[in-house]
């Protein structure tokens, strides 16, 4: 077997042909009887799934400094992107350039520092610019397989960094895992994003996923010169609704200019400067996520 089985083509009329997009049409996606998803399920303790109800808020960034700050701790940690049309997991832990492998019939992920395992549709489109233009019913094809056609191995924690909204990726999840230990909601300040967020709680509640708390990213501006912080986007708001939908508030990110960098470098903020004062953040949000799920 070829890697060129999970490699999208862009031969025919259609942008992109899914990888063994093979489910029965007018069938469920999920029957009780799926004995090699449940399998794949079964050899991870914990799932996490971050999500944001727009764009623009910095989910990808709170996904992969919580996935870093766990293997740093000791646990053993993946991260799915789920964002498939614009896949960026990789770039943000440095292993865009890396190749999956295909071993017994399943999909290798590609390793990170700290043992953290990565897999994405960024590794499977053949030029790194292309669009991956799908509907839905490929969408959720995908996704299934990054699932029951991954090794993922034993895992303790597997964080899911969803696109924005509540649309066919989001749904395609809380079908296929709907025991997930629950979900981190993630916005910024300003009213306008804290509206989004809302639908993202209701979402959470109507799906039964628990909802393990808010994170309200981009929450003060830090100068990297003298140290006084400037609320650019205000603050407090994501805390303030928390507190009015009844969930747990895990914390605020303020923005610093190093949060950019280390991203584009490929090694997140825990890892290359955890002396700052958003590495502490994200250390305290991945404790608060922990006791919450372990207790």
């Amino acid at each position: 077997m070829t890697l060129n089985k999970y490699v999208p083509s862009s031969d025919n009329f259609i942008p992109f042909q899914m990888f063994r997009c093979d489910m029965p049409k007018g069938k469920p996606m999920i029957t009780e009887g799926n004995l090699k998803l449940n399998e794949s399920l079964g050899k991870i303790e914990h799932v996490i799934i971050v999500i944001s109800g727009k764009g623009g808020v910095g989910k990808s960034t709170i996904s992969s400094n919580l996935a870093m700050s766990l293997a740093m701790k000791g646990y053993k940690t993946g991260i799915m992107d789920v964002d498939i049309h614009g896949p960026n997991i990789p770039k943000m832990f440095g292993v865009e350039k890396e190749v999956v492998a295909v071993e017994n019939d399943l999909l290798v992920p590609v390793t990170a520092a700290h043992g953290l395992k990565v897999m994405s549709m960024a590794f499977l489109i053949p030029e790194k610019d292309a669009p991956v233009a799908w509907r839905g019913p490929m969408k959720a094809g995908v996704i299934r397989q990054f699932l029951e056609d991954v090794s993922w191995g034993k895992l303790d924690y597997l964080v899911m960094d969803m696109p924005p909204g509540t649309g066919d990726e989001a749904l395609s999840i809380v079908q296929l895992i709907p025991k997930a230990d629950g979900m981190v909601i993630v916005t910024t300040p300003q009213d306008v994003a804290l509206l989004d967020s809302r639908k993202s709680i209701i979402f959470s509640t109507q799906a039964k996923i628990p909802i393990i708390g808010l994170v309200e990213n981009m929450s003060g501006f830090i100068c990297p010169h003298c140290g006084e912080k400037t609320d650019i986007f205000k603050s407090g708001g994501g805390e303030k609704a928390a507190l009015e939908m009844g969930v747990r508030f895990l914390g605020r990110v303020p923005i610093e200019p190093g949060i950019v960098t280390s991203g584009d470098a490929g090694l997140p903020m825990v890892a290359s400067a955890p002396d700052s004062e958003s590495a502490k953040v994200f250390d305290c949000i991945a404790r608060r996520v922990i006791k919450k799920i372990e207790g």
